[in-house]
């Protein structure tokens, strides 16, 4: 049984709506029968049409148990947004929109649902719904796309959503990840290479350009390649034109290309690390995937479909509010870590809260070998962001001299909190303020280094590196 559209209308529904909630879906009077509703059918979307209703965060919850997907929308008196403590509530459906405007926002509200699983996307938060508008509106053209998100927000899923409702679904969708590869060897997967024009390469061998002819490439951590290599890259965008390594003959291509970042591209033209030309020119479109803690309405639908081939898979209340108030630095494929994890420790039996916390406190406990390379940081991107770390330090140190100086007694003289606050932010060189910022948090952190790169803003790598050349070790 099917029911995509379920009215709560309440013991009276409201004379001033004049909506014959009967031609929108189907109409319940009681909480209870809803509850039985949503047990029994599968629900797009729940209209409570009485504003005299009260559905809290726990009503809400309990709705979805069966369905993460399934959207709430109440019904206002003027169309408003919904205020910040009810972001369980999907939005609100304005009664002076009048019989038509009403039947007319539902089946938006159903039609932006149904873009959402077309492109494999779950998830039922404002950002993801927009994310969803806009691959329908751009993938029909050519037009190159740069998706900008954290590690595990979903990029290539995305990419590959453009690609399947483009113009070339049948043709080719290759991905690399720029960030992987040293230059030289980047270069050879892009754009192939001839035999002998290098040390083992014994046969000629063609790129990924070649492969994706047609269709789609994909690149992954854009951001990392060098300079010498978008200036390549910006003339295949620009005429389809490229040189194997080793030959002087010009190969064409036909090729999309959608790229993606999980750096602030911006700043890295400030630093002449990316081109600027480059990055007008496969920016052309930017999709902006938020990190998993902005977009928490997506945490429960998101657990269900990794749990959908275990039947009767369960959670308890403060399980999933545990799961809820989490921050998930790793994002979707953290989310599917945990699923994994639960999937295999509990088969069968509901998660509960100390399953839960057992796996939020491994995630952050100390490692006491060195770490692998996750993709979320780079060496730039660390200093750029330590530095900010320092120049706020350093203005905080400004602050505090100037607020104790103003309650001193002024005798003409700088008091010794001035002059060695004065040394800290004008004499010390950045070095000593880094090491100094990093020996500071580490105390804060008691040693535990995967939190103080967190709280530093940088990889774990990055501070590994920084640790070994300040001695710190």
């Amino acid at each position: 049984m099917v029911s995509r559209v379920v009215v709560l209308v309440g013991s009276e529904a409201p004379i001033e709506s004049q909506v014959e909630w009967e031609t929108i879906g189907q109409v319940v009077s009681e909480i209870s029968q809803l509850y039985q509703v949503v047990k029994e059918s599968l629900v797009d979307l729940v209209i409570v049409a009485d504003p005299r209703i009260d559905v809290r965060y726990a009503v809400a919850t309990r709705i979805r148990r069966y369905n993460g997907l399934t959207e709430i929308w109440k019904v206002s008196r003027n169309e408003v947004e919904p205020e910040p403590e009810e972001d369980y509530i999907d939005g609100y459906i304005a009664l002076d929109l009048g019989k038509k405007g009403i039947a007319d926002k539902v089946r938006q509200i159903l039609e932006v649902k149904e873009l959402l699983s077309r492109f494999k996307i779950v998830g039922r938060s404002a950002r993801m719904k927009l994310v969803a508008r806009t691959i329908d509106r751009i993938a029909p053209s050519d037009v190159p796309v740069m998706v900008v998100g954290p590690s595990g927000s979903g990029k290539e899923l995305v990419a590959r959503a453009i690609h399947d409702n483009s113009s070339r679904p049948d043709h080719p969708f290759v991905a690399i990840n720029c960030g992987a590869l040293a230059e030289g060897i980047l270069e050879s997967e892009l754009f192939g290479h001839e035999k002998g024009a290098f040390t083992g390469s014994v046969s000629k061998r063609e790129g990924l350009f070649h492969k994706a002819d047609g269709g789609t490439i994909f690149l992954d951590e854009i951001g990392e390649t060098q300079p010498q290599m978008q200036v390549k890259l910006l003339r295949v965008l620009e005429d389809g034109t490229y040189y194997p390594v080793g030959s002087s003959v010009a190969r064409q291509t036909n090729i999309r290309v959608i790229s993606a970042t999980n750096r602030d591209l911006t700043e890295a033209i400030a630093e002449k690390m990316f081109r600027e030309d480059l990055y007008f020119r496969i920016g052309v479109v930017k999709i902006v995937l938020p990190p998993l803690f902005e977009r928490k309405a997506d945490i429960q639908p998101i657990l269900q479909h990794f749990w959908r081939g275990d039947a009767g898979r369960e959670y308890s209340d403060s399980a999933f509010e545990l799961l809820m108030k989490y921050d998930w630095p790793g994002n979707v494929r953290q989310l599917k870590n945990f699923a994994d994890r639960m999937a295999a420790l509990k088969p069968t039996g509901r998660v509960e809260i100390e399953d839960v916390e057992r796996f939020i406190e491994e995630q952050h406990a100390t490692v006491s070998n060195l770490p692998v390379s996750t993709g979320k940081t780079v060496e730039e991107a660390g200093q750029e962001l330590i530095y900010r770390a320092i120049l706020s330090l350093g203005n905080e140190i400004r602050l505090l001299r100037d607020l104790i100086t103003s309650h001193l007694p002024n005798e003409g003289q700088p008091s010794e909190f001035e002059t060695a606050t004065a040394e800290v932010t004008t004499d010390n060189s950045i070095e000593q303020m880094e090491r100094g910022l990093i020996e500071r948090v580490l105390r804060e952190t008691r040693g535990n280094r995967k939190e103080a790169a967190k709280k530093l803003g940088i990889g774990e790598r990055t501070l590994y590196r920084k640790l070994k050349s300040y001695d710190l070790n």
